[in-house]
């Protein structure tokens, strides 16, 4: 499946440039409209390393209001997390009402890296699928939009963005020998991914494949796929759009300028 996707999808810098300031203007306003009328948010990246998971959360989260979005880097189980069901630590995070969740990485690398890496028994893998599933249909139930993008990048991809980052003395120590590590064994994350996205998809809670070799494109379609979704669930208390000044255009131009200057990141 994933290695059918289109990978030469692309989008100009400045047909980027153009477009953000509406999407962003039209994320802040569903964001409050979503805190006014108690709507949760749950917003879930995966992808592989090195495919702009951090860079787009970071273009995602630029505009939107600090007080109501709260953002979880998930790293592995702490000592004393491993003593309780595995995803408690993941209860603890979800929403208030109203409010806008993002997790970079989430409940996934259970089936994901966890399994690849032969961290837990096949049999505990297996079962995470279901416990997902439930996890997801209660937070729906209850009222919740759930959003799930996977950040797609080919094998060489990959390694041309560890092979940037480490030539750069300043950012080499994002790349380390594990990630280099996960690269080689790119085929078996390929086949647990795909075995994933099959059976964690439903209608309530719906993955997004982004084809991430374009950094513009990649930020466009996720900025489009969750104002599409919060627009839908918000249905007629969604607020009307508005037109983008030309005050907020000139805003977002000095921004990109800033971002270039300091190399933009992946």
């Amino acid at each position: 499946m994933l290695e059918n996707i289109n990978l030469k999808k692309k989008l100009s810098r400045e047909e980027y440039k153009r477009i953000v300031p509406g999407l962003q203007l039209r994320l802040y306003d569903l964001e409050k409209a979503c805190w006014d009328n108690g709507v949760p948010t749950v917003i879930v990246f995966e992808g592989w390393d090195a495919s702009g998971k951090g860079t787009t959360i970071a273009a995602l989260t630029q505009r939107l209001d600090p007080r109501g979005f709260k953002l979880y880097p998930i790293t592995d189980p702490r000592t004393y997390e491993q003593q309780r069901p595995w995803l408690w630590r993941f209860w603890l995070k979800v929403p208030n009402r109203g409010e806008m969740v993002i997790f970079d990485h989430s409940w996934y690398g259970r089936v994901l890296e966890e399994r690849v890496e032969r961290a837990i028994p096949e049999k505990s893998w297996k079962q995470a699928f279901r416990d997902i599933i439930e996890f997801e249909r209660m937070l729906a139930d209850d009222g919740s939009a759930i959003l799930k993008f996977f950040l797609h990048i080919s094998k060489k991809e990959q390694s041309k963005r560890f092979e940037m980052i480490q030539a750069n003395p300043l950012e080499a120590w994002r790349v380390t020998k594990a990630d280099w590590l996960r690269h080689k064994k790119y085929g078996e994350y390929l086949a647990a991914t795909e075995e994933m996205l099959e059976l964690t998809e439903s209608e309530y809670a719906p993955w997004t494949i982004v084809e991430a070799t374009s950094k513009s494109y990649t930020r466009k379609c996720v900025f489009e796929t969750i104002i599409s979704a919060l627009e839908k669930n918000l249905g007629s208390k969604a607020p009307p759009r508005n037109e983008v000044s030309a005050e907020v255009s000139k805003d977002a131009e000095l921004r990109a300028a800033m971002e270039s200057l300091s190399g933009g990141g992946l």
